[in-house]
C-alpha cells in the first residue's frame, strides 16, 4: 500500500493520514519532516538531505507519504498505488487552520512550528489562496499521465470508500 496524500493547509492530510496508518498498519510520513530539521526554528534540511529522506521512503515496500508539496518530490506519485488530493471546501479548511492555531496558542495541542499571527495570515490567505488559484491546477497537471491511480475528494468517508474499493479490486494491498 502506497498513498500519497496531497493538499492545502487545513485540508486533513496529517489527520488522514495517521486514521490510515492505525487502520491499515502502514507508516505515515510528513513531507514538512524531509524538508524542516525540527532541532531548531526555522532550519531546514538541505536538498539532497530532504530528496535521501524521500528516496529512503519510496523504497520501502508500503508508506503513506502526506504534505502539500509538489514542486520537489514528484517521483513519490509515480511511486504511489493511490494519489489523493483533498479538496474540502475553503471556509472548512480556514476553521481547521484557525482552530489548530488557538489549540496550540492554549498549548491544548502540540505542534512542528511556532505559531504565529503572522503564519496564521500566511496560511489563510496566502498559502491556502494559491493552493486554489495554482497548486491544485498543477497537481492536476503533474499528475495526469497518473490519472488512473489519481482522485480529487473532499472528505475523509469519499476516501475512505474509494480505498476499500481499490482493496477489493486488489488494486492496493494490506502487505
Amino acid at each position: 500500500m502506497k498513498i500519497r496524500i496531497i493538499g492545502a493547509c487545513g485540508s486533513g492530510k496529517s489527520y488522514i493520514a495517521r486514521e490510515l496508518s492505525r487502520k491499515y498498519g502502514v507508516e505515515y510520513y510528513e513531507t514538512d519532516n524531509l524538508v524542516w530539521d525540527r532541532s531548531a526554528e526555522n532550519l531546514r534540511f538541505s536538498v539532497e538531505a530532504r530528496d535521501a529522506q524521500l528516496e529512503e521512503i519510496l523504497d520501502k515496500p508500503s508508506w503513506i507519504l502526506e504534505g502539500a508539496h509538489y514542486k520537489w518530490g514528484q517521483e513519490s506519485f509515480k511511486a504511489a498505488d493511490l494519489i489523493v488530493i483533498l479538496n474540502p471546501n475553503k471556509v472548512i479548511r480556514d476553521l481547521r487552520v484557525f482552530t489548530r492555531f488557538i489549540k496550540t496558542r492554549l498549548g491544548l495541542e502540540q505542534a512542528n512550528y511556532k505559531q504565529s499571527f503572522k503564519n496564521l495570515y500566511v496560511m489563510i490567505f496566502e498559502w491556502n489562496r494559491g493552493y486554489d488559484h495554482e497548486a491544485t491546477h498543477r497537481i492536476i497537471e503533474l499528475t495526469d499521465t497518473l490519472s488512473d491511480k489519481r482522485v480529487i475528494v473532499k472528505n475523509n468517508k469519499e476516501l475512505e470508500s474509494i480505498i476499500q474499493e481499490h482493496l477489493r479490486k486488489g488494486l492496493l494491498n494490506r502487505d
